[in-house]
């Protein structure tokens, strides 16, 4: 087996290469297969993986040779640092051939155990007859499937419910719905309920949708009362400090009765994992999110595991009677045998009430959800006002080219009488880009819009803050209330000083000073990412010209799907074939540990 060597493009960071020494030294004698594994481990925890799978692991420049599987294995198991799963030892490799740094071991048993619990019997105490009555109040309508009903009955009858479904498909009014149900469910005593979102920028747009929905409920009681509409982030409502620990956990457990976590597709595993932790053993956990969108940024692809083997087997007999009992309609298929354990938990909203059939943004995300080819050929067609492709420009061309969608994108922003004006423009239109650097990355693109606007007159930099300048807070700061992912636009205020204008939930304004906003970049061009939890009616794509690691399906998935009205996309129909058919794969044992 040949060294791991550095060099100019090393494919280890200097954390993976300290930790890999450490461990070799604590192993009490050189091992290079141990050595191999800790940078390689390491290395996959980085790039968004629980554990590696010391049968498949990546190519790896610098690395002569991978040892064989079985002995690379035999090999491990000798060394002291390495243990079984649950030896207390800094590596864990378990019977799959799975290799985890101790504490994602952890997390992964912690959730897998709270899913399989929680999901192992209907919740206690379902009154069958108020659930039926607050059914055909909240959701009337014609016989057949309505998933949001579905949704509903899971959710109350189960401790653990995940409501699934894309942009357009009701899941805040569903769940909305959900709480009154549970409300009435405890008509003389108050139920505590938890609404919260992994980033402070999810919190502030459900916050916001929260009380839309809640404003329009139609339920007669006081219900609708006794919901909240304050959205913290998980760290918040976990009580985080600056240490990295949490003041709420297993011996001091949130108080509430029921949490509600909204787009938990971004919710890491060591995140997901403390949470779990600090629920009362009563609590009930409803996650929200679309299992399709790219996954968090961190280790794991909780919602994804979670949600992959629900549509194999349907739900159980048992939940199609009560079903049936309460109201909720008769289902399609066969069941999934007498009880359904977590598959009855999970349910994905079908219909969607944004898009209608002729929609080329809804046909084309169905296709790439599926990995079907031909959603590249649909967006080729031609076939559809709302969804287009165009050849990816030469990087040449690529300003002559912007100057249309630029000049109808943010030309408004620019006239906009005033910075709340300017801030609802700017939400219209956005260009999205898979990758941050290179000729058709974020850095250059906004380069390039910066300079057509300010060729036009429509903005005047001198210097990096001038009126018009749009920007994107990239960390969070508490004390200002501004999070990862707020959008703000700079513009004078009445006293004649430059100010940067943030939207606030109740639909007001905040402004600040330049000098106090966090970290922060101009926001022309955002990242895939970086667009999570945000919509516009319009969306430009551009993706690079050569292959990366970055283009996949869920990532193609997650950028059209952020436009309500219209997205174009410039792309070669290869790279866009080669996106669509690749999957982000984070290995882990959680599928495993949940569906077997």
């Amino acid at each position: 087996m040949g060294e791991p060597i550095r060099g100019p493009a090393d494919p280890f960071s200097p954390v993976a290469r300290q930790f890999a020494r450490f461990l070799e030294e604590l192993n009490g004698e050189p091992c290079p297969e141990l050595r191999l594994a800790a940078l390689l481990v390491s290395r996959a925890v980085e790039a968004g993986h629980v554990c590696l799978d010391l049968g498949a692991p990546d190519a790896v420049p610098g690395v002569d040779a991978v040892p064989a599987r079985h002995a690379w294995i035999e090999a491990l198991r000798g060394c002291p640092v390495v243990g079984e799963p649950g030896a207390f030892a800094p590596l864990v490799l378990d019977r799959a051939g799975r290799l985890y740094l101790h504490r994602y071991w952890e997390d992964e048993q912690r959730v897998a155990r709270f899913v399989r619990e929680r999901t192992a019997r209907p919740a206690a105490g379902l009154d069958e007859t108020e659930l039926a009555r607050g059914l055909s109040r909240l959701f009337p309508g014609p016989d057949g499937v309505d998933w949001q009903r579905v949704a509903a009955v899971a959710a109350v009858s189960r401790a653990f419910c995940v409501v699934s479904g894309g942009p357009g498909t009701g899941k805040t009014f569903t769940v909305v719905k959900v709480l009154a149900l549970l409300a009435g469910q405890r008509p003389h005593d108050p139920l505590r309920i938890a609404l919260a979102a992994p980033t402070g920028k999810a919190a502030s747009r459900l916050e916001a949708s929260i009380r839309q929905a809640r404003d329009a409920l139609a339920y007669p009681d006081d219900a609708a009362d006794r919901l909240p509409d304050r959205v913290q982030t998980l760290h918040r409502l976990l009580g985080a400090s600056p240490d990295g620990g949490f003041r709420h956990g297993a011996g001091a457990p949130l108080p509430h009765d029921v949490v509600v976590v909204d787009e938990a597709s971004m919710v890491a595993l060591p995140l997901m994992a403390r949470l779990v932790d600090a629920l009362r053993p009563g609590a009930r956990l409803i996650l929200v999110g679309d299992h399709h969108q790219l996954a968090s940024v961190e280790a794991g692809a909780v919602l994804g595991d979670i949600c992959s083997g629900a549509r194999a087997g349907g739900f159980s007999a048992a939940f199609r009677r009560l079903l049936a009992r309460v109201g909720g309609g008769d289902l399609p298929g066969p069941p999934a045998g007498e009880q359904g354990g977590l598959r009855d938990g999970i349910v994905v909203l079908e219909r969607n009430y944004r898009f209608g059939r002729a929609s080329g943004i809804h046909a084309v995300s169905r296709a790439v959800q599926e990995g079907d080819p031909a959603a590249v050929e649909l967006l080729a067609s031609g076939r559809f006002p709302d969804a287009s492709l165009r050849p990816l420009p030469a990087p040449p061309e690529l300003e002559d080219a912007l100057r249309g969608p630029v000049s109808r994108g943010y030309g408004p922003v620019a006239r906009a009488a005033g910075p709340g004006r300017a801030l609802d423009a700017f939400g219209r239109f956005r260009v999205l880009c898979a990758v941050r650097w290179g000729e058709h990355g974020v850095g250059r693109l906004a380069a390039r819009v910066e300079r057509l606007l300010e060729a036009a007159g429509w903005i005047r930099p001198r210097g990096t803050w001038y009126p018009g300048r749009p920007v994107l807070v990239t960390r969070n700061d508490d004390r200002l209330g501004l999070y990862n992912g707020d959008a703000g636009i700079a513009s004078v205020a009445d006293d004649g000083g430059l100010r940067v204008f943030f939207p606030s939930p109740d639909g007001g304004l905040r402004a600040f000073s330049p000098a106090r906003i966090p970290a922060h970049e101009t926001a022309y061009a955002t990242s895939v990412h970086k667009s999570q939890r945000s919509e516009f009616d319009r969306v430009l794509l551009v993706l690079p010209d050569r292959d990366a690691p970055v283009l996949t399906r869920e990532l193609f998935y997650t950028a059209i799907t952020r436009a309500r009205s219209s997205v174009e996309v410039w792309a070669t129909t290869g790279a866009l074939h080669r996106t669509v058919a690749r999957r982000v794969q984070r290995a882990s044992g959680l599928r495993e540990a949940l569906w077997g």
